[in-house]
């Protein structure tokens, strides 16, 4: 189990806005039960109902989510305990498009001193605001965003 836990509802809103820029509407979301804090079954960002899935088998170090197209698309979860060097790092080898590795083999295999400081540079990330990237909401109408936590 991991350390520490993240809140859905904060961290979730900004994936999907940028996956939603890249990748088209998002529709559902998969995640490991235990990594997050609460347990919200939707999310609407925008004009768009994300459902969220929660799996015990799910491993803590990726996310699923699914496209409109049905495009399966697997993201790497950091958790918020992990050195910065060390999740830059483990970051930039996800992005890697010559990585072959799978998310939780990634974080596995994170080197006791990364270079990834030097590589990418921490200002890169300073944007960032908590580990969850609220500020990527920033002109995005926050009454437009909403966590549901019950089913309709």
């Amino acid at each position: 189990m991991v350390a520490a836990v993240l809140d859905p509802a904060t961290e979730l809103p900004g994936l999907v806005l940028a996956l939603s820029e890249r990748h088209g509407r998002i529709r559902h979301l998969m995640l490991n039960i235990h990594t997050w804090e609460s347990r919200i079954r939707r999310l609407t960002v925008g004009p768009d109902l994300i459902r969220i899935g929660w799996f015990d088998t799910l491993d803590p170090a990726l996310l699923v989510a699914t496209t409109g197209r049905d495009l399966q698309v697997d993201l790497l979860v950091v958790p918020p305990a992990t050195p910065t060097a060390a999740a830059e790092w483990a970051m930039a080898t996800a992005a890697d498009p010559t990585n072959l590795r799978r998310a939780p083999d990634i974080l596995a295999s994170t080197p006791a001193r990364p270079r990834a400081a030097a590589a990418i540079g921490s200002d890169t990330y300073a944007v960032w605001d908590d580990e969850g990237g609220r500020t990527s909401l920033i002109g995005a109408d926050p009454h437009r965003v909403r966590a549901h936590d019950g089913v309709a």
